[in-house]
């Protein structure tokens, strides 16, 4: 008996040293920049990201939005794509033009459909092992690695306590987060988040320590990505349901991170720097990135004042398929989906994304196509959407349309 519980005595602390050990390994992991790391068990392990999003804009200049001050906590409901056995965040002060002060951060796993949090889940965040951190003006802050289960297809709350500073945020997330007043990150009760928000506030990425996910597709794009017509709170934005896809392969399954911007073009600043500026920064640097998805270019058509021409708009394709492959990454482009209907699209735009189509279907531009034209379409009416695929304003898909541009997806050429 006594034997027994000596043996026992040994195994508990056994296991206490395994998981020091384990997180000494992703905090060095972390310090040093690396992107992989190993795990106690000796067996590899690399940061993928699981969700993201682009950061747009200064919280200041979107209405609705300039209750949120200094003092609050801001609650952020994120769905991840890909699991994992740690996770750490990046904190943005891109858009802000003074330092941003962050006094906590918490992370945990979402319980039911409000904000609270599950008990047991709950952690403190740190950054190179202060729970405070201050981002300077046009930078960013990526946490020290939490230790903690992250479930592949579920929610994350992560709440940001800001003691002074600007708030970047991206809108029309289509996700409800959530406000409180004073230094909530520790809340596991939702009681205090009496507020509500449609933005994500300072959060930009998060990614998860994982062995099983093959790497990270990247989908930069517009609204139609962003998903700004899908259901909201509800994950029917088309990368949504292409991770579902993705998430059901086995040992090949992918971290799939959104990078659309209601209103972004290829080529010229709209809402947020064109994508071919922002392209180093919201699709190259994203963790365990192996594939991009470009799905851009009916805004340069739609609301430039002069229509670029389809050499134009190929050309910026084109350049950023060499600039993903001088990263190792390979690309995947989307044909221009229908607009008929749209008051903007004119005949002059029709002709134009027909030319567009026409060169990325030949092949050259990009390493694969998926054909989303194809794929929504009316076939009694091609320059239109099929009705049951229309949002109703002739432009953007509605959750079975944007069900339908993720199937049209071949994994096998990811």
């Amino acid at each position: 008996m006594h034997k027994r519980r000596g043996y026992a005595t040994i195994a508990a602390l056994t296991t206490v040293v395994v998981l020091i050990c384990g997180a000494i390994y992703l905090g060095v992991g972390a310090a040093q920049g690396r992107t992989a790391v190993r795990t106690p068990a000796n067996a590899p392990a690399v940061w993928v990201g699981t969700w993201s999003a682009a950061p747009v804009m200064a919280a200041a200049t979107e209405p609705g939005t300039a209750r949120i001050a200094a003092g609050r906590s801001i609650r952020n409901v994120v769905h991840t794509s890909i699991g994992g056995a740690a996770a750490r965040i990046t904190l943005s002060n891109l858009l802000g033009r003074r330092p941003l002060e962050i006094a906590h951060v918490s992370l945990a796993v979402r319980a039911g459909r409000g904000p609270e949090a599950v008990p047991a889940t709950l952690r403190r965040v740190t950054f190179r092992g202060a729970e405070a951190v201050t981002i300077a003006a046009g930078g960013q802050s990526v946490s020290d690695p939490v230790v903690l289960e992250i479930p592949y297809d579920s929610d994350l709350l992560v709440t940001v306590h800001a003691a002074d500073g600007p708030v970047t945020i991206h809108p029309r997330a289509r996700q409800t987060s959530y406000i409180a007043d004073g230094d909530r990150t520790q809340d596991a009760g939702g009681d205090a988040y009496t507020g509500r928000t449609r933005a994500w506030h300072h959060l930009t990425a998060v990614d998860v320590l994982t062995r099983d996910a093959s790497g990270a597709v990247v989908v930069v794009g517009d609204s139609i990505t962003d998903g700004v017509t899908s259901t909201p709170d509800a994950n029917r934005r088309w990368p949504d349901a292409l991770a579902d896809r993705l998430g059901h392969r086995g040992a090949s399954h992918y971290g799939v991170l959104n990078q659309g911007i209601s209103g972004n073009r290829l080529l010229a600043e709209g809402r947020g720097p064109s994508t071919l500026a922002r392209f180093d920064r919201d699709v190259l640097g994203r963790s365990g990135a192996r594939t991009v998805i470009v799905a851009i270019g009916i805004n340069d058509l739609l609301h430039t004042p002069r229509t670029p021409t389809a050499d134009m708009i190929t050309a910026g394709f084109a350049e950023l398929t060499q600039r993903a492959h001088a990263h190792g990454l390979r690309v995947m482009g989307a044909t221009l989906l229908p607009c008929g209907g749209h008051r903007r699209c004119t005949p002059a735009v029709e002709s134009v994304r027909d030319q567009v189509n026409a060169i990325v279907r030949a092949g050259g531009v990009f390493d694969a196509v998926v054909d989303f034209d194809r794929a929504l379409r009316d076939p009694y009416a091609p320059n239109r959407l099929r009705p049951r695929y229309d949002s109703g304003d002739h432009l953007h898909p509605s959750d079975a349309g944007y069900a339908r541009m993720a199937n049209a997806v071949d994994p096998a050429r990811l």
